[in-house]
């Protein structure tokens, strides 16, 4: 019964830490990406979606090599100040962020979505 409840408590703490990057991340952009998504905007999917993903990566990884909650959360922490980080320095490198998501330019969110990703891959390999 331990390992179930064990369980339970990564899988909710993981979902709530995901809630909050998610929380975090929209907030951060300049554009909407719910609305975007909603109104059929490719881009602002693809940004958005490799951005969650790649956070999952170092969740995932945290939640395999960390021994405490104490020591995982640290990692989640650092995981969405270094998500931030790259956002902010892909953004301010490419220009023209905010126009290329909001016109639908899927292959720029692509583009973006796979920064994130990467950096999420990296920073997991980075605690294990």
């Amino acid at each position: 019964m331990f390992a179930v409840a064990n369980y339970l408590i990564h899988l909710c703490i993981a979902a709530a830490l995901l809630a909050v990057f998610f929380k975090a991340y929209t907030w951060m952009t300049p554009y909407d990406e719910v609305l975007l998504i909603r109104q059929g905007n490719h881009a602002a999917a693809l940004s958005l979606g490799g951005a969650l993903l790649g956070f999952s990566l170092t969740i995932a990884s945290g939640l395999l090599h960390t021994p405490n909650y104490q020591e995982f959360f640290a990692w989640a922490f650092g995981a969405m100040v270094v998500q931030a980080l790259a956002y902010a320095v892909t953004t301010r490198a490419l220009k023209m962020a905010k126009d290329q998501i909001e016109a639908g330019n899927s292959a720029f969110g692509a583009l973006l979505g796979t920064i994130s990703l990467s950096i999420g891959g990296i920073n997991a390999a980075c605690i294990s």
